[in-house]
């Protein structure tokens, strides 16, 4: 046997489920799916995804995760290609409306929303999440406000907050709308009036 590519497909099966579980969260909410929804999309058994994620607890928290970290990514990649603050902030949005453009909403935002259901691992992964977006906003804030680039009341921190906050909400707003094209003029809107931008 050849044990590359036995680790290779057993790594290619997780990760298929790691999509569709993705999906699944973003579109219908991490409540309302199970093992025998993904199995059936990849045509395995229920067995064989307890073999990649042993509990649905450790496949949210395995979500999550690569979630955070593709996001970590993204935002990195803004601070490469962008200098200016505002600029920095639009690609921001950015973010949010190509996701929604998918029909999907923030994986962690659906998740916030079942906060309460979660395990505690899931809860704090969530955390994470969010206050890597928080603390990443309030950096180009804090260089946006003393590049004299943006002006806002209140602490970058806050205003962060804000922004992350509007964001979700409406993102959720376009979607019972049912109307993903009200988002982008109307989150731009949001963040330059929070970051002020001009």
């Amino acid at each position: 046997m050849n044990r590359t590519r036995g680790r290779t497909a057993s790594g290619e099966t997780a990760s298929a489920v790691l999509d569709i579980a993705e999906r699944l969260v973003q579109t219908r909410g991490f409540n309302s799916f199970s093992y025998a929804d993904v199995a059936s999309e990849l045509s395995v058994t229920k067995a064989s995804l307890h073999y990649h994620f042993p509990s649905k607890a450790e496949l949210g928290e395995a979500l999550i995760d690569r979630y955070t970290e593709r996001f970590a990514v993204a935002l990195a990649e803004i601070e490469a290609s962008e200098r200016d603050a505002g600029k920095r902030l639009d690609a921001y949005v950015g973010l949010y409306a190509d996701v929604l453009q998918n029909e999907r909403m923030c994986l962690c935002g659906m998740l916030a929303a079942e906060y309460e259901t979660l395990p505690g691992p899931m809860r704090a992964a969530i955390v994470r999440f969010f206050e890597l977006n928080e603390a990443w906003l309030a950096g180009v804030l804090t260089e946006g406000r003393r590049g004299r680039g943006l002006s806002y009341a209140g602490s970058p921190r806050e205003t962060a907050r804000g922004i992350v906050g509007g964001l979700e909400g409406w993102m959720l707003v376009a979607r019972a709308h049912g109307d993903l094209a009200r988002f982008r003029p109307t989150a731009r809107r949001l963040v330059a009036n929070l970051a002020g931008v001009a």
